[in-house]
């Protein structure tokens, strides 16, 4: 919400200075995001008032002008294609100073003197809304100081709002804050009901009463759409980021700013058989005013005539019927719709626009009767025209009504930490517009005004006690009573203890959105059909995500593309799994690696990251939990390419994935193809072992090292899990420590060498019992996977 200071001060003028103001505003909850000037510093410039207009001898685009600065008449050559005799506009004498520090001096164009500068808006620092000289009323006064007669020295306010105050998403709410807090009067504009001067009514139907419970509209003819909008509206309006575009327009976009009420404007002579608001049929098509042609859905609210949609309820007017030059006759429309039948509806067609932010938060419910009175004064004053009588459809019942809230002031100090005076409770609640009838002793029932439709709980009003109050001015005091412990289990594993080990190994923690680009959700988990945003934040984050990897692999497009050559990322978090009954909300922990496997060095050559680097890694978090259930085995995953792609089981559940990014999804993203995924579930991550006493042995460990020959396909994790099998409790221990493929094994074959560790907790062992071992070993080894033990 931007504003001009002066404008607020119109409503309510506390004797404080612009830096007290913002900050006041800030500590009340209506954060100011800036603050500036409405105008580069400039000195030097008057009103100044063309007495003659002349051609210029030699130059045919310039003029001799003679300009009167109230003092003195002054030679000026000008070439502004509105120049001419009796027209006052901005002057800068001599020694003047325009922004960026542009000195006017005498001098010659073209062989004729020029002292002094005729002045654009633009030359002022202002936007250029006029192509040539910036025009002044003919009642501006020659010699006064521009800065003072346009109200240039003035601030322009930036407020950022949270989404329940919408209230403040206008001048006069705004305001309203400012008189509160300061106990300064507000200063409404007078808004008397305009006399009708005509019959003419356009019949309006409601076919959906709980969307719009209200629709007033009024016939309005003869209107002059090609008359000036008054300079102090233009640059109201300028000052709070929005163009002047013609007088009807103009005027309901000030009322928009002024009171918070979005109007619209149609031309009558393109309506036909009345106006009804009623749901699109699925197809149907309308051509906004920025001019793109939406295909409608069933859900969307339309204003509709005989002939179709008119505009999008809420959101955004129609091209076909919207005011032109031709206009003559207006139908001016001022509408309360529900936000439920608006939140949602601009940012699914692609649009958001001043109406649909205030429909979607909340616009006040009484406010249409005096918003069509004001926007129609302002018409008739600036452009003519004789009105009709205000007619409409009204549904009070399906109109929203004040809450009624109970409020107790020992409820409210427990809460703010601090008793507040039973009258100063009633006086800030009263200050705020809201009606305060006394229950008892420290006990109010509260009905709030229209405009606070986001009062609902007690807690509500004691925000607001606090607010007023000031947060700073409330004690800081410890709460009273015992906080609970941070209870830690053996037998768990905190989540804080996996991101060090993984902070350990040079990972980076990554806290990305949990909501992701379907497009890339639909490559990396096509699987999973995901959940779908009503109100997304932007097109590009409009699903729930699936997988932690969707959301590593954008950032690694971000890093990639800013020449980060090496990289190790992790996230914890929640992904969302849609399901026939219910939405599945997993904790989940992931990882992207990519680059070198060490920082350069001087002592060794860059080796880059393989499969077994990420295994590692996975490894590293399963050795601080059971990690004895855990296995590894190959699989396919969409993401991961389909021959370095492992599925993690514990007890022969699935756990997560682990492999290389699949080249096509590479591609598709525009990746490099030797980047290392994996996803885990955290739950069986953080369930650990209980720490029990394992006493020393006494005696002597054997180790025997075999070297088999197998077929390539048979996977090394399911030979060790058949030796432990096939051993009992002396075997401790069994280690792969060679693969090799190559010259003495047959085409098709590999060798796997492992160390089988024994010990007995009893006695020294016999070679003979450990010759045993070994021959079960071999033997069941053979039967399995045809292994023939290599010598």
């Amino acid at each position: 919400m931007r504003f001009n200071e002066a404008w607020l001060r119109e409503w309510a003028n506390p004797d404080i200075d612009t830096d007290t103001l913002v900050h006041q505003l800030t500590m009340a909850g209506l954060e100011v995001d800036a603050v500036e000037a409405v105008v580069p510093a400039f000195s030097g410039v008057v009103v100044g008032r063309i007495k003659s207009c002349q051609p210029h001898p030699d130059a045919d685009k310039l003029r001799l002008c003679e300009v009167d600065d109230g003092t003195e008449v002054f030679p000026v050559v000008c070439g502004a294609p509105n120049a001419r005799e009796g027209l006052k506009a901005p002057f800068a004498r001599i020694g003047a100073v325009l922004p960026g520090d542009f000195k006017i001096k005498k001098a010659k164009l073209r062989g004729q003197p020029s002292e002094g500068m005729l002045c654009g808006a633009s030359e002022l620092g202002m936007e250029d809304l006029i192509d040539g000289l910036l025009e002044l009323p003919e009642d501006a006064p020659v010699g006064t100081d521009i800065r003072d007669y346009l109200g240039l020295n003035d601030t322009i306010i930036e407020v950022d709002l949270t989404p329940n105050r919408a209230d403040c998403l206008s001048l006069r709410g705004v305001a309203r804050e400012v008189g509160v807090l300061n106990r300064v009067p507000l200063n409404e504009p007078v808004i008397e009901p305009v006399a009708p001067r005509i019959d003419d009514v356009f019949p309006v139907s409601v076919e959906d009463a709980e969307a719009c419970p209200r629709y007033l509209g009024r016939v309005i003819r003869d209107v002059n759409v090609s008359a000036p909008t008054p300079l102090w509206m233009v640059e109201r309006l300028r000052r709070a980021g929005l163009r002047s575009i013609d007088p009807v327009v103009d005027v309901t976009n000030y009322v928009l700013l002024e009171l918070g009420q979005p109007l619209h404007a149609f031309d009558l002579n393109r309506l036909s058989d009345g106006i009804r608001v009623r749901r699109a049929q699925a197809g149907e098509r309308l051509e906004t005013l920025d001019e793109q042609t939406l295909e409608l859905r069933d859900d969307t609210l339309v204003i509709a005539d005989g002939q179709g949609p008119l505009a999008l309820a809420g959101i955004m007017g129609g091209r076909p019927s919207a005011v032109s030059t031709d206009t003559r006759d207006l139908f001016l429309e001022c509408a309360f719709f529900s936000p439920l039948a608006v939140v949602g509806k601009a940012r699914s067609y692609g649009l958001h626009t001043d109406s649909s932010h205030r429909f979607e938060r909340g616009v006040d419910p009484a406010l249409q009767v005096r918003a069509i009175e004001r926007a129609t004064a302002l018409i008739l004053e600036i452009a003519g025209g004789r009105p009709g009588p205000v007619s409409g459809s009204e549904d009070t019942a399906s109109l929203p009504t004040p809450a009624a809230i109970e409020l107790y002031a020992d409820h409210a100090t427990r809460l703010l930490g601090s008793p507040l005076r039973n009258d100063e409770i009633v006086d800030i609640l009263q200050r705020l517009g809201m009606d305060v009838s006394e229950q008892g002793e420290g006990h109010w029932r509260v009905t709030a005004p229209s405009w606070r439709f986001d009062m609902a709980i007690e807690q509500d009003l004691i925000e607001e006690l606090a607010r007023i109050h000031g947060y700073d001015r409330l004690p800081n005091r410890v709460p009273a009573g015992t906080p609970a412990g941070n209870t830690q289990y053996e037998h768990k594993v905190p989540l804080r203890r996996l991101s060090d080990a993984l902070r350990d190994r040079g990972y980076m923690e990554a806290i990305t959105y949990s909501f992701v680009a379907p497009e890339i959700l639909a490559q990396v988990d096509p699987d999973h059909p995901p959940l779908a945003l009503l109100n997304p934040i932007s097109a590009d984050l409009g699903v729930m995500r699936t997988t932690l990897m969707a959301g590593l692999l954008t950032t690694a497009q971000r890093n990639l593309n800013r020449q980060i050559d090496r990289l190790r990322l992790f996230e914890t978090g929640l992904r969302f799994v849609p399901g026939e009954q219910e939405l599945t909300q997993q904790p989940m922990v992931a990882g992207l690696l990519y680059g070198s496997a060490a920082p350069a060095h001087w002592q060794s050559k860059p080796r880059a990251v393989d499969f077994y680097d990420l295994k590692g890694d996975v490894e590293s978090l399963l050795a601080l939990s059971a990690s004895g259930n855990f296995r590894f085995v190959a699989a396919t995953h969409p993401a991961l390419h389909p021959g370095q792609c492992a599925r993690l089981e514990r007890d022969g559940e699935t756990v997560g994935y682990l492999g290389r990014i699949h080249p096509r999804l590479a591609a598709q993203l525009d990746l490099p193809t030797d980047l290392y995924l994996f996803e885990l579930i955290l739950e069986p991550l953080v369930t650990g072992r209980l720490p029990r006493f394992q006493p020393v042995s006494e005696f002597p460990r054997v180790q025997r090292d075999l070297a088999f020959v197998v077929d390539t396909e048979v996977a090394a994790g399911d030979m060790l899990e058949l030796v432990r099998e096939t051993c009992d409790e002396r075997l401790r221990d069994v280690q792969v420590f060679d693969v090799y493929q190559g010259e003495h094994i047959d085409h098709g074959y590999k060798s796997l060498a492992m160390t089988l560790t024994f010990q007995d907790a009893s006695s020294t062992l016999r070679d003979d019992q450990v010759n045993a071992l070994v021959e079960a070993v071999v033997s069941q080894l053979k039967q399995r996977f045809n292994a023939n033990l290599r010598v």
